[in-house]
């Protein structure tokens, strides 16, 4: 039996090296830097880092630090963070050409931000990216050709980023 890479921990984690939508590449190659497994940012810092990574189109990064950010927030936010870091895994499915998994995906970000209550904190547009989710899910459902251009949704409203 092939043996597992492990952390720290003992918990398994795929040591190798991963290309830019997150698949893992031989040992040896040289891949994306990847995030730290131990990554513990405030909310602001995690949303500006995530939407860097977006606009780099590297989804896939983007959702380990909005995963992250899931994992260290408080209960009453996990539903929010988790997802965020559900849209940024839609958005590698759309990447990576799994239409279907990006749909499911984004229905389930949606809910998630639909029922995240008002205020939104943190600045993070819900319904902003609930409206995405459903444009994004309509045209990959209806077998349009979705470019890198669709895949860098605003995490924010704009007036948080400016500030």
């Amino acid at each position: 039996m092939a043996r597992r890479d492990r952390d720290e921990s003992g918990a398994a984690r795929n040591a190798r090296p991963r290309d830019p939508l997150g698949r893992p590449l031989p040992r040896g190659s040289d891949g994306v830097d990847r995030i730290p497994d131990d990554l513990d940012l405030p909310p602001g810092e995690s949303l500006d880092y995530a939407q860097e990574l977006l606009d780099r189109g590297l989804a896939f990064n983007a959702h380990e630090v909005l995963e992250a950010a899931w994992k260290n927030g408080p209960d009453g936010e996990r539903t929010l963070w988790q997802s965020l870091a559900q849209l940024a895994v839609g958005i590698t499915h759309v990447q990576r050409g799994n239409a279907k998994g990006a749909c499911a995906l984004l229905e389930r970000a949606a809910a998630g931000l639909g029922a995240s209550g008002r205020p939104v904190p943190h600045g993070i547009d819900a319904a902003g990216l609930v409206a995405y989710c459903a444009e994004l899910i309509a045209d990959l459902r209806a077998g349009a050709d979705v470019g890198p251009d669709r895949l860098t949704p605003r995490l924010t409203a704009a007036d948080r980023r400016a500030s």
